[in-house]
This record gives structure tokens, C-alpha cells and sequence, in this order.
């Protein structure tokens, strides 16, 4: 029988927190880190990570086994926690409830990264007020092959709206190939109207960068970086800053100055970097909290928005529908996607058939509103390891080499999918591209393993 390691009990401002398995592998690949290194690192930055996730609930995203391994979401406080760690009770739109952990200082980080979350992921309100965020949440997420530059140019963009707007925006980079701009906001706003706020602010930074942002839902209909304002819909959380992300080289979620936009890259912020950042020029969100201002005007964009004839955008699936809403299922999906014959020559039959070149124009409906674009998907991959999900993509194009050549980098659309508990990755492929006389048809996907499968299935739903 293995002997089991010894654990580390620190004592952290008068606390003491036990650290089990403190040896045990949580990065090896280009840099090697164990639980106890990364438990040391979020201590060195304690004064910057406590900040972003202080008198918050926080959902607990656990890699027990290492950022090298799937992890899973847990809402509900550990029954078998210190007595000095606060609780507070969130209800969710699915009508439930659960106790979440609240973090007020370095001890209480310590005991959630012992528990394997190396990212932190708080709601955007307080605890004094559960149904008013004081945050508004902006995040820039580019598409597969979109530059580091592009999302640079999509940051500033946003900086001008929210300066017009009467707002200071604070930027971080995700962690990953994208960028957050977080927003104090008062304690004035339900989260649909939060959501509404940055609804209306993505679709302006989509007029004003055409070329370059997009507010569209659905990836098949995405171009260049997408501006996700369901961020903001209620029991949604993003990673806040100094959150490691599990990346080969560990690198963090970094709040910047905008003057180090233009010439930062997200790899140079890493566990190795931060903490000597931190203590060289200190926290660049430590005034956030005296920056609050109003989302009225964001709110009258969003009136014009929908006297325009806009109405509403499509939201995460486990959320009731809204009267406004357009038809939650993707274009590719959609009732007659397959079957859709229209003349030749139209841009219609353009659209549905995914000729790369089809016209500028989109086909106007009945109620004013744009048609939708109906893309021929298929779906490759299903599984909760996303490099056996990337290798049944490799399959696949070795399987179909004359379709495959005909892919540009945006066909492939890898997705981080997030069950109740847990997350997968989906890999589908669009295939516009692809003569439709060499298009392969929907096989089982390799591997299929869809985690949410057993439960869609009891409730009725489709894949």
C-alpha cells in the first residue's frame, strides 16, 4: 500500500489552513508546479486576488487532479469547511438554491485552492445584495485564427463606448487568447437589465468594428471577436483576475493599465511573472471599487436598439425563454436547415448551401427582422478529454482529406461545453467551404461521449 503523503498545515494570518497532497502534480509540462506551489502563488498575490473575488459567492471549478485533467463545477459549499469561512445562500433560474463559499481573505483562498480550484470564479454581486450585480461583465472572446491584435483593437474600441457612456472600464486579459473589461456599476440593476446594458454595448462595438467584433450567439454565425453578453446573465461567472488558467505555461488572468495594451501579450502574465508584477507596480484594479457609475445611458442605447426593431438575443440554454427572443436553436439546426431549396442565384440559397462568397445582403422576413443563416455543421467529437475529442478530429480528416482540404480555420469550431457539474469538449465542423458534392455526412461522432447526454435524454431533449 502507498504511503500517503503528509500534509502541510500553513498558518495564514492567525489561521491555520491544511494542505493535502501539498507534492502532488498540478502542472507539468512547460512549467512544473505542484498543489503547494500553486497554493504559494496565490498567497503572493493575495492582495490582488482577494480583491477581485471579496464578499462574493463563489462557484468552486475543481481540478483535483491537475490543470492537465477535466475539471468539475461545484456550487454548494463543502459541508466539512472552518467555521471562520463565510456561507451565503444563491438562488439560481433553474428555482434551485445552494450555499456557496464566500472568500474574505489569503486564509479562505488557501482552503478553495486546496480543494483543486485553480481558477476563481465569484458572481458579479455582493453578498449584501444577491439580485442586483454591482459589475458589469465584458468579455472579448476571439474566434479560431483571430489575432492578438484584433482583440486589442476590439479592447480599445470599448474603452471609447464606456468613456461615452459616463463608465471606466478596468481590462485584464482572460488568461487565455482573450480580454475581460470589468465595469463597477451601483447597486441599482437586475441582472436582465445587466444583461441588456451589455447587450446594447456589444452590438454598438459590432457597428462601430464591423470587420472586426461580432454580438452574434451562435458560433456559426461568429466572425473575428466575439463579445459575450451573457456573461451577465444571472449564475454565469468568468474567471476574476490573478486566476491561473490551465495552460501549459500556467498563465494568469492579468489586470492591466490600458496604456499596456498596445504592447502587452497574454503570455508574458504567468504564475512565474505575476507576483513580482504585483509587488513592482501593484494592483491596477485596487481603485475599482471607487469607480462605480451608471448603466442609464448603455440602457437608452439599448431603447434605441429595439425602437430600431432589435429585439432580444438569444440566452444560455437553461434560461426561460423571453417574449422578445428570437428561435433559440442554431441556424444549422433549425427546422428545414437540411431540406431549405430555394432558386439558385438567390442569396438565400446561397446562404443555406455555405457558399464562401454569398451577398453582403441578408434576405429580409415578414416582421423586419434579418433571416438567419442556416450552416451545414456536422459534429466530429464528443468528449470530456478535449485532446481524445482534437484526435477523433484528426481521424475525421484523415478519413474525408478532399473535405478537409477546403476547411479555413474558422470551420472548425471547438467548444468548451459546461454541463450541471462538469465540462466537455464538442468539436463540430462547418462545412460552407466544402463543394456541396464532396460534403460527408453526419456519422456518429469519435469519441462520443457527452457527459449531459443521460439527463437531455430524460428530459426529452435532443443531441
Amino acid at each position: 500500500m502507498a504511503k500517503k503523503e503528509a500534509a502541510e498545515i500553513l498558518s495564514i494570518d492567525g489561521r491555520e489552513v491544511r494542505i493535502t497532497n501539498p507534492e502532488k502534480p498540478y502542472f507539468s509540462r512547460d512549467v512544473k508546479l505542484s498543489k503547494l506551489d500553486v497554493v504559494n502563488y496565490y498567497l503572493s498575490v493575495a492582495g490582488g486576488a482577494v480583491t477581485g473575488i471579496r464578499d462574493r459567492p463563489n462557484v468552486l471549478k475543481r481540478f483535483v487532479n491537475g490543470a492537465e485533467h477535466p475539471p468539475f463545477y461545484q456550487k454548494r459549499a463543502p459541508e466539512n469547511r472552518p467555521e471562520w469561512l463565510r456561507t451565503v445562500t444563491l438562488s439560481f433560474p433553474s428555482g434551485r438554491t445552494a450555499e456557496e463559499v464566500v472568500v474574505d481573505d489569503a486564509a479562505g483562498l488557501a482552503w478553495i485552492v486546496n480543494l483543486g480550484c485553480i481558477e476563481l470564479h465569484p458572481h458579479a454581486v455582493r453578498t449584501n445584495d444577491l439580485d442586483h450585480p454591482d459589475e458589469l461583465r465584458i468579455d472579448l472572446d476571439p474566434g479560431p485564427g483571430v489575432e492578438w491584435d484584433d482583440v486589442r483593437r476590439v479592447a480599445m474600441e470599448t474603452k471609447n463606448l464606456l468613456e461615452e457612456m459616463g463608465l471606466r472600464g478596468w481590462p485584464k486579459t482572460s488568461g487565455s487568447r482573450g480580454m475581460h473589461v470589468n465595469v463597477r456599476i451601483h447597486h441599482r440593476w437586475t441582472f436582465t437589465e445587466v444583461r441588456r446594458a451589455a447587450l446594447a454595448l456589444s452590438r454598438e462595438i459590432e457597428r462601430r468594428a464591423p470587420a472586426l467584433a461580432t454580438s452574434k450567439w451562435w458560433k456559426e454565425e461568429r466572425h473575428g471577436v466575439f463579445l459575450d453578453y451573457n456573461q451577465n446573465a444571472k449564475d454565469r461567472t468568468t474567471c476574476s483576475a490573478y486566476s491561473i488558467r490551465p495552460l501549459p505555461d500556467a498563465r494568469v488572468s492579468a489586470p492591466l493599465r490600458w496604456e499596456e495594451i498596445p504592447d502587452c501579450e497574454p503570455g508574458d502574465f504567468t504564475v512565474l511573472t505575476m507576483p513580482g508584477r504585483l509587488k513592482t507596480i501593484g494592483d491596477p484594479n485596487a481603485r475599482m471599487d471607487d469607480a462605480a457609475g451608471s448603466l442609464e445611458k448603455l440602457l437608452e442605447l439599448a431603447d434605441r436598439d429595439e425602437a430600431a426593431g432589435l429585439g432580444d438575443a438569444p440566452w444560455p440554454p437553461h434560461f426561460r425563454k423571453t417574449e422578445s427572443e428570437p428561435t433559440r436553436v442554431a441556424p444549422s439546426r433549425a427546422k428545414g436547415a437540411k431540406k431549405a431549396k430555394t432558386a439558385k442565384g438567390t442569396d438565400e440559397a446561397n446562404a443555406v448551401k455555405g457558399v464562401k462568397k454569398a451577398s453582403k445582403t441578408t434576405p429580409a422576413r415578414k416582421d423586419g427582422r434579418k433571416s438567419r443563416v442556416k450552416m451545414p455543421l456536422i459534429v466530429i467529437a464528443n468528449s470530456p478529454d478535449k485532446d481524445a475529442a482534437l484526435a477523433g478530429l484528426e481521424r475525421w480528416k484523415a478519413k474525408h482529406p478532399d473535405a478537409a482540404s477546403h476547411l479555413a480555420v474558422d470551420d472548425v469550431l471547438v467548444d468548451s461545453m459546461r454541463g450541471r457539474s462538469s465540462t466537455w469538449t464538442r468539436i463540430r465542423v462547418n462545412l460552407r467551404n466544402v463543394p456541396e458534392k464532396i460534403r460527408p455526412e453526419q456519422e456518429t461522432p469519435d469519441p462520443d461521449d457527452d457527459p449531459t447526454r443521460a439527463w437531455r435524454e430524460a428530459r426529452g431533449e435532443g443531441r
